[in-house]
């Protein structure tokens, strides 16, 4: 029981003073040239500039797919199947399609 008790004060009361005896050393972190900072900082402020940016995309994207679901467009109707007109009187789409379209004709 005193050896639970002793640990248990060690270990609260004593060890984090030794590790505050660690910590009160000055570790440098941030260079202490200006223009070592100048760069930090410069980074810094290209990095939020790229992150701004991706969101403002992003919100832009997401306005576009709202506006093209408001209208409807995203929807595809395979009843409606309209031959587009080309060059000599073709039709448009799959070439397997317009022939079939042909031979409905000639008949």
């Amino acid at each position: 029981m005193k050896l639970t008790v002793f640990l248990t004060f060690m270990t609260f009361f004593k060890v984090p003073l030794l590790w505050g005896q660690e910590a009160k050393q000055a570790i440098e972190v941030f260079p202490s040239t200006p223009f070592y900072q100048y760069i930090i900082y410069e980074s810094l402020a290209i990095f939020w500039i790229a992150i701004i940016g991706l969101i403002i995309i992003i919100r832009m994207k997401l306005r576009e797919i709202e506006r093209v679901q408001k209208l409807g467009l995203d929807k595809t109707d395979h009843s409606s199947i309209v031959p587009l007109p080309l060059e000599d009187g073709e039709n448009g789409g799959d070439r397997e399609g317009s022939e079939r379209l042909d031979s409905v004709n000639a008949q």
